[in-house]
């Protein structure tokens, strides 16, 4: 299940937050410093992370510096005093999701990690569909890893085969075998799909 995690060494302001999104039906869990947090990073079920920009220890934007090191795109939401407002700014800056004001308002709050929920899972649909892009392209052999980039700048069979010196019967045989690999049903398709970055 998606899971906010709330990052704050004030208990009140955990407690209050874990109830606020459990009476919304969001599953929460409370983390008393950055820390702890990390020590066990990173959950299966992170999904959005509320991060108080002052605490003992490591402070708010010194984990998410550690959290982005670390290679996460998890959206965070800084939770900041009036104070340290600019902090927050500059944590937008660098990748943050957003930033609340304390007090803050119950819905304000839960509408962002919402916001930030949809966000992180459209990431996670997107990593899928380029792993699967990668696994695709992985099952091809040399020759016809070959012809698909001959295929998709446009290339038409017989020019494939006198690019590479083979029968154009050749050619047909492995344009059939990348289409039917690469799950596309001509090269506009195929070109479309090989355009999206690949993860590395």
């Amino acid at each position: 299940m998606a899971t906010v995690h709330i990052i704050d060494d004030e208990d009140t302001i955990r407690d209050a937050l874990g109830f606020l999104f459990a009476s919304r039906g969001i599953a929460a869990e409370g983390w008393p410093s950055g820390e702890a947090f990390l020590a066990g990073f990173p959950p299966a079920d992170c999904a959005c992370i509320i991060l108080d920009v002052r605490m003992q220890g490591l402070s708010g934007p010194e984990v998410f510096d550690r959290l982005r090191a670390h290679g996460t795109d998890v959206p965070v939401i800084f939770l900041t005093g009036h104070a340290d407002v600019p902090v927050a700014v500059s944590a937008l800056k660098s990748g943050a999701f957003d930033f609340v004001e304390k007090p803050f308002n119950d819905n304000q709050i839960v509408d962002l990690a919402l916001a930030a929920i949809a966000r992180n899972a459209e990431r996670l649909a997107l990593a899928k569909g380029e792993d699967d892009i990668a696994r695709r392209r992985a099952s091809l052999s040399a020759r016809e890893a070959e012809v698909m980039d001959l295929m998709v700048r446009g290339l038409m069979n017989k020019q494939i085969a006198a690019t590479l010196g083979i029968a154009m019967r050749t050619v047909e045989v492995h344009r059939g075998r990348v289409l039917a690999k690469m799950g596309a049903r001509n090269a506009a398709e195929l070109a479309s799909l090989t355009a999206r970055p690949t993860q590395g």
